[in-house]
């Protein structure tokens, strides 16, 4: 009896160690998505995530943001973001969906060169309950900066970059592109890009990432991102 007692113990001290080895390979492990180059890293570790293929889900905790308030009364990046490091040029797509249970909960593509000056292209949840495509270019105060409603819960975001100009567009099939915003982004450090879930006000968002796509190219025509 005391050799299947033991056994078991062992058994279950070994089980224990085994999830928490997971938990914490999977929080601080190589990090791959199907069409992105290289390793991606966690900046602000998320409840929970997922990869598969050319899709990527985050579930940001509550009270989880990044923005630079005019008022300077609100400075918070503690929204989780997992990122790699850009070419000089790229093009990058995704169609982002959630749920849009809590004001301003959101998914978004970030790029990122410092804590003073970011851009982060997000799909909220507005302070009038529609949802939102947003733009917000943050050069120490955030530029917050609110366009298209869709109807629906997904959207299709692309982010390029040709030099020092930024260039947002936005659909909702993945096929036809509105410019939403061009701008220049003057940066003297390595940028940072990559996936972002929010919610501010809430206790979680579940932000689904699909059709990730990558291209190390230099856009021709801003109006078409070609």
């Amino acid at each position: 009896m005391k050799k299947i007692c033991l056994t078991g113990f062992f058994l279950s001290a070994l089980i224990t160690v085994m999830l928490v080895n997971t938990c914490d390979a999977q929080k601080t492990g190589t990090i791959t998505i199907g069409s992105i180059p290289g390793q991606l890293t966690w900046y602000n570790t998320p409840e929970s995530y997922e990869v598969k293929g050319n899709s990527l889900s985050i579930v940001a905790a509550g009270k989880t943001d990044m923005f630079r308030d005019p008022n300077v009364t609100y400075n918070t990046d503690n929204a989780p973001k997992l990122m790699f490091q850009p070419d000089d040029n790229f093009v990058l797509s995704a169609s982002i969906q959630h749920a849009f249970l809590n004001k301003w909960d959101g998914g978004a593509i970030v790029l990122i060169e410092d804590s003073l000056n970011w851009i982060k292209f997000c799909f909220e949840k507005d302070y009038t309950g529609a949802k939102r495509v947003v733009t917000v270019v943050t050069k120490d105060i955030s530029d917050d900066c609110n366009s298209i409603e869709i109807t629906g819960n997904t959207v299709f975001y692309k982010m390029a970059k040709a030099d020092n100009v930024i260039t947002f567009y936005a659909s909702t099939d993945g096929k036809k592109w509105l410019l939403v915003r061009h701008l220049q982004f003057n940066n003297t450090k390595p940028l940072k890009l990559g996936f972002l879930a929010q919610s501010p006000t809430g206790n979680s968002c579940h932000v689904q990432f699909s059709n990730i796509k990558y291209e190390a190219k230099k856009i021709g025509d801003p109006y078409t991102g070609e």
